[in-house]
């Protein structure tokens, strides 16, 4: 069995982001047992992106106007054509300026909540949802002290070098 797989592709220009760094929470992350769903061979894009892709995704996948926070695709195992199946395909696109929105209004910064969006994206990977109040609450409370246990690792603040005028 092989450990994860996360990449970080950044395809926006608001804020600089350290995609490797990204990267090193992303695969910190996988390893937390919270997570143990996703320990087995999983490949995980995650795309960080503006406001137009993000809003063009909400549209076009679940319906809803406007920019977003974070979408999930899980593409599920990749097709068993060779020897073994294939590892599982997922997706994960952050909407970066809206990470920034959200920061101002929670109090927090721009990459504490980008990290957060990276973790909510995994959770959904791991076979948690948010559609009813009580799961939402419970999804939260594991979101929450997954975050802290990466703070307690990572310094967020090296995620961005400085924010242009666009953020």
């Amino acid at each position: 069995m092989s450990r994860p797989r996360l990449r970080v592709c950044n395809h926006q220009r608001a804020v600089r982001l350290d995609g490797r760094l990204l990267g090193t929470l992303g695969r910190a992350a996988l390893a937390q047992p919270e997570l143990a769903p996703l320990a087995t061979e999983v490949e995980v894009t995650v795309h960080l992106v503006g406001d137009t892709s993000i809003a063009r995704l909400n549209q076009r996948l679940l319906g809803h106007g406007g920019p977003t926070d974070v979408i999930t695709l899980d593409y599920g195992p990749a097709p068993a054509g060779g020897p073994a199946p294939g590892p599982r395909c997922a997706e994960l696109f952050l909407g970066v300026p809206e990470a920034y929105r959200q920061a101002r209004r929670f109090r927090t910064s721009g990459p504490a909540e980008l990290v957060r969006y990276l973790v909510h994206g995994l959770l959904h990977l791991a076979g948690q949802d948010d559609l009813t109040p009580a799961a939402r609450r419970r999804m939260k409370r594991v979101e929450d002290r997954l975050v802290r246990r990466l703070a307690a690792r990572f310094d967020f603040a090296r995620l961005a070098d400085h924010p242009s005028r666009r953020a």
